[in-house]
């Protein structure tokens, strides 16, 4: 007998976004004050090491790493009855303004504008 893990089906979602930070500054001070706050889950050596990251990065990817909640994430399953998230994951790297692997030839590729 197999339970409805054993059975269940996995899919994995991949989104790729380019987003065009207008202001680094602000949103690395966006970052800092969610740090900085006393309700963050980091102890003070963490916490030093975070605003060191963010600070560090002039391209904004680690404050916006930090401003992006998991919520976020999987709210792009919440309104979906048949499926249940399992896991997230989210990375933000730099990129050249384009989304690198286009295939215009994938069946499973769907271009939803949603305005």
């Amino acid at each position: 007998m197999s339970d409805a893990t054993d059975t269940g089906r996995y899919l994995r979602l991949t989104v790729d976004l380019v987003v065009e930070v207008t202001d680094v500054a602000a949103l690395q001070a966006a970052a800092l004050k969610e740090i900085r706050h006393p309700e963050a889950d980091l102890d003070a050596a963490e916490r030093q090491e975070q605003i060191e990251l963010v600070n560090g990065d002039e391209t904004g990817a680690a404050a916006l790493q930090w401003l992006i909640e998991p919520d976020h994430v999987l709210s792009l399953v919440d309104h979906i009855d048949e499926v249940e998230p399992r896991e997230a994951m989210l990375g933000v790297e730099p990129s050249d303004g384009t989304l690198e692997d286009e295939d215009d030839d994938d069946p499973h590729d769907h271009d939803h504008d949603h305005d």
